[in-house]
């Protein structure tokens, strides 16, 4: 099929194809000079996408660092001769840095199902954005040129994935692009440019040392320096055998909010997608699509000194005083007698001082999911990665029991109906839940039992068998809803005109509902990108900035006709990784949208055809599948805690 160029502004132009998913049709974009990338031709069959003013400057990853780097990314493999035990029943397994990460997302940013299921979508709606996805999630393609920008000014078309070197059950040993956020590219990471510069906080606007060489105190090493926490003399037992630099930045949680806040692109003519509020004003602010790091820093727990400046209000427990920054709770450090941070240092030479890296979060079900697909490759018969990722999920339930949230349930008997009070406070420095909205939500499954332990009344049941949730008017869930907005019914519209969820991440352009609920001490009840949206959340005392961090929800129970005797309502909080409604949006989108099975869309890519993945059936279909399979329970919800109160009822 023949291109041709079209003219653009004054500045070089280079000519780029994107594959639209499913249709033999080409949309040509052109790069100039100012790194803009201008759209000459496009149209989708499948919608009437709202028109987009800026959809003409997809150059949606200008900042930061760009590919084309001078000292190459460094494989994990090179990390894990000295940070691993490969003994997976040894301590060591249980803080060794390459253990812990081994089982985590990070370590599995490029092989979640999930993702890539949702990158379609997110390239259908806007042609080119797997740009700005695949810089965080397969960070060393995009760097080295396999995404879209190339070292030099050239352009690819691999927003679609399809240029990633290696395979899913690869090892991580160099040219492997499925291996996630590594060792390297973290310890890599600055909190400014190499002149200083700074860039639009989020979104993977990250910055990268490129040096050549590394300066220490103890001599001069090739590369650049890994950046860490900590401070060597030369001679010391513990300096590493590789460039080294202290890093105050990898020591807050700035560097968690590189990636942990996700704006709607910023091109240089402003953002592609500005957040629209409820009364059809335009705020001119890019969409705020996941605020993690902002939820934080509005926190208490955002002030490293936050416990000296707490008012007479603040509870000082243990479960709310646990820590500050975001490592304080999701790189917590081992306290085992035998920590170290190396196998070549002595037993307990890290003891309380290594913070170990299980980047622990909430994800207990896709964990299971690469395990199986996965692992036996991806460890080589060298690692035992089913151990770190069985950890990680171990890790991520106790995360979700034990420190996540407090529940009280109390109830009294009125003329025929029983009043019951539910109050669940949150324990996270952060929105509970947080992160990736899509799918995403907590719940409160309450039950009513009469004195034989049988059912009497329940709301919020979730079946097993289909994987709905029943919601009625009393159902209490915590989730955020975006949607995109309709000039023509002033309304912010969450679901398409067949009445099903619809969730198009890069399309959203305002909120129609987010109670989550807050952290200790919030103060961003009235900022747009962080305030709630359909739930009140009350100030700690009047006049106060700072928001309760706690939900009380009320239930009418109804009683049988005739009922007496005890009742016992149990109120039990459930979370959940990906609804229903989601993981169906996406196979339907791959269907009727006429997406290509990824072995047909990749073809002629490094190392295809592809025997593991979805291989030919298309990334929608195939996460439906996965979901639908027994082993993986569509979702199941973790129960996180939970609470009874009793109450007669009288004849």
């Amino acid at each position: 099929m023949a291109v041709s160029a079209i003219p653009t502004p004054a500045g070089s132009k280079k000519m780029i194809r994107f594959r639209q998913t499913g249709a033999a049709r080409w949309l040509v974009l052109a790069v100039v000079a100012t790194g803009a990338v201008a759209a000459l031709g496009a149209g989708l069959t499948w919608s009437a996408a709202p028109a987009d003013p800026h959809a003409g400057f997809l150059d949606i990853t200008p900042d930061g660092t760009q590919p084309g780097l001078a000292s190459a990314m460094e494989p994990n493999t090179g990390c894990f001769g000295c940070h691993r035990s490969f003994n997976p029943d040894s301590p060591q397994a249980t803080f060794m840095p390459h253990n812990t990460w081994g089982g985590s997302m990070m370590a599995h940013s490029g092989r979640d199902p999930l993702f890539w299921a949702a990158l379609d979508v997110a390239n259908a709606d806007l042609p080119g954005a797997g740009d700005w996805c695949l810089r965080c999630h397969a960070p060393t393609a995009w760097l080295e040129g396999r995404v879209l920008k190339t070292p030099g000014g050239g352009v690819v078309d691999g927003t679609d994935g399809c240029l990633l070197e290696g395979r899913h059950d690869a090892t991580d040993d160099k040219g492997n692009d499925y291996a996630g956020i590594g060792c390297h590219f973290c310890h890599r990471m600055t909190e400014t440019g190499p002149a200083g510069e700074t860039a639009p906080p989020g979104s993977g606007n990250f910055w990268l040392d490129d040096a050549l060489s590394c300066e220490t105190p103890g001599g001069t090493y090739g590369g650049p320096c890994r950046a860490g926490p900590y401070h060597y003399q030369p001679g010391d037992l513990f300096e590493p055998p590789h460039g080294w630099v202290y890093s105050a930045f990898l020591d807050r949680g700035a560097v968690c909010g590189v990636c942990h806040d996700v704006t709607s692109p910023i091109t240089a003519n402003g953002p592609l997608r500005t957040l629209i509020l409820p009364d059809g004003t335009d705020t001119g602010m890019a969409m705020p699509i996941e605020r993690t790091f902002t939820e934080w820093g509005r926190s208490d727990f955002g002030d490293l000194v936050f416990r000296d400046r707490m008012g007479d209000d603040f509870d000082f427990t243990p479960q709310l005083a646990r820590g500050a920054t975001c490592q304080d709770c999701h790189m917590a450090s081992s306290e085992d007698p035998l920590a170290k941070a190396c196998s070549f240092l002595p037993d307990g030479s890290r003891a309380g001082n290594l913070p170990v890296h299980e980047f622990v979060g909430a994800n207990t079900w896709i964990p299971k999911m690469i395990r199986d697909l996965y692992a036996p490759g991806i460890g080589g018969g060298i690692e035992d990665r089913a151990a770190d990722i069985a950890q990680t999920i171990e890790r991520a339930r106790h995360m979700l029991t034990q420190r996540s949230a407090v529940i009280e349930t109390s109830a009294q008997a009125a003329s025929g109906v029983v009043n019951a009070q539910v109050k669940v406070t949150n324990l996270a420095g952060h929105k509970l839940p947080t992160g990736y909205a899509e799918g995403r939500r907590m719940w409160l499954h309450v039950v009513a039992r009469d004195g034989q332990g049988d059912v009497v009344w329940q709301t919020g049941a979730w079946d097993p068998a289909t994987g709905a949730l029943g919601i009625d008017a009393q159902t209490r869930v915590y989730e955020v809803q975006q949607g995109i907005w309709n000039p023509a019914t002033q309304s912010c519209e969450t679901e398409d005109s067949l009445g099903r969820k619809q969730f198009h991440f890069v399309r959203n352009n305002c909120v129609a509902k987010d109670n989550r609920i807050p952290p200790l001490g919030f103060t961003g009840g009235a900022d747009l990108d962080t305030r709630p949206v359909g739930l009140v959340y009350p100030p700690v005392a009047p006049g106060s900035p700072r928001l309760v961090n706690f939900d009380v929800s009320s239930y009418a129970i109804p009683l049988p006709p005739g009922f007496s005797g005890q009742l016992t309502v149990t109120a039990t909080l459930r979370f959940q990784i990906a609804s229903a409604e989601y993981i169906t949006f996406l196979r339907d989108q791959a269907v009727e949208r006429n997406f290509q099975p990824e072995n047909q869309m990749c073809a002629g890519g490094p190392g295809r055809p592809f025997t593991v993945g979805p291989q030919g059936q298309t990334r929608g279909e195939f996460m439906y599948d996965l979901w639908s399979n027994p082993a993986y329970g569509r979702s199941p919800p973790e129960d996180m805690v939970s609470a009874s109160a009793a109450v007669v009822v009288a004849p």
